[in-house]
């Protein structure tokens, strides 16, 4: 992909990103608390709370890329700093996500919605957990053919 095609790239997906971490999820996460009591949804909020933290770290990591892409300053060393820790956060983030599971089990597990809350609280956390390993360490998603092409192995 060239340098300009990148550019104009991450253009919309850099906005769009950050509209997710900004506003989609927590807009979503405050509909669900309005809906739901909290009890009810332990683990579907504290899921949805790890994917606004690790899509917060997505969005600035392409806004980063954008500006160094178009030739602006970027602080390279308190940016590899933040992204060291913000890693460090989403593990022990990841890791808490058993101790919340088996609190959600214990509060609500007589509730008639409890097994389709509970499937979404654990299917959020799911989500935030491939989120933290698509940012992190190998790349899974793909969404235009420069993707494919990587993954299949063709690059003409």
């Amino acid at each position: 992909m060239t340098k300009e095609r990148l550019i104009q790239r991450l253009g919309w997906y850099y906005p769009t990103e950050r509209a997710h971490a900004f506003l989609t999820f927590p807009v979503i996460l405050l509909v669900i608390l309005y809906y739901h009591p909290f009890r009810n949804v332990v683990l579907l909020t504290y899921g949805m709370v790890v994917c606004i933290v690790v899509l917060y770290q997505g969005q600035h990591y392409w806004k980063l890329r954008l500006h160094r892409l178009k030739g602006l300053p970027v602080a390279q060393d308190q940016a590899l700093r933040f992204f060291r820790r913000s890693k460090g956060w989403n593990v022990m983030l990841i890791l808490c996500m058993v101790p919340i599971m088996i609190a959600e089990l214990y509060l609500d597990r007589r509730k008639p919605c409890f097994q389709e809350m509970f499937l979404w609280g654990a299917l959020t956390n799911l989500f935030a957990i491939l989120e933290h390993v698509n940012y992190y360490h190998v790349q899974l998603m793909v969404d235009n053919m420069y993707d494919v092409r990587i993954f299949t192995g063709t690059r003409a």
